[in-house]
């Protein structure tokens, strides 16, 4: 296996996730949106990947001295290698770099594995979003302090 790297995502990037968001990922989101996210000024979206692959992708939003993340997704046929704590750990690292003060995130109560991932990065629940997702599923906020 060679090295996978976490990039920040390029427009070439978009354009093959536009291909195969819907069915190589879990997401909520369709292409449109994550299109409008990718260009605004606000946001950073980055790619793991090995070679050319794209093996995930994760993206935040930052607001004045904190970053909401957004996303991330690892492609169904990679999960359970590493891949979503690289693009945490990247976020995370970026975050410090612009010298913000905290990372927070939603997360679907019963989305376990990414609640873990979280944890084990020290993010701490802080609250709850009744029937957020799809007014039927809640979320779980977390927040890191950095």
């Amino acid at each position: 296996m060679s090295k996978i790297e976490t990039l920040h995502m390029s427009k070439e990037d978009l354009l093959y996730l536009k291909e195969t968001l819907q069915e190589e990922y879990d997401v909520i989101w369709n292409y449109n949106i994550l299109e409008q996210e990718f260009y605004s000024e606000n946001t950073t979206y980055i790619v793991a990947k090995e070679g050319n692959k794209i093996l995930g992708f994760a993206g935040m939003l930052t607001i004045i001295d904190e970053s909401n993340i957004m996303n991330i997704a690892v492609k169904k046929t990679e999960r359970k290698k590493g891949v979503g704590s690289l693009l945490l750990q990247k976020l995370i690292d970026l975050s410090k770099e612009k010298k913000l003060k905290l990372i927070t995130l939603e997360v679907a109560e019963n989305n376990i594995p990414a609640i873990n991932l979280y944890q084990k990065f020290n993010f701490e629940k802080v609250g709850l979003r009744k029937k957020y997702y799809n007014n039927s599923v809640s979320a779980i906020l977390m927040t890191l302090y950095i």
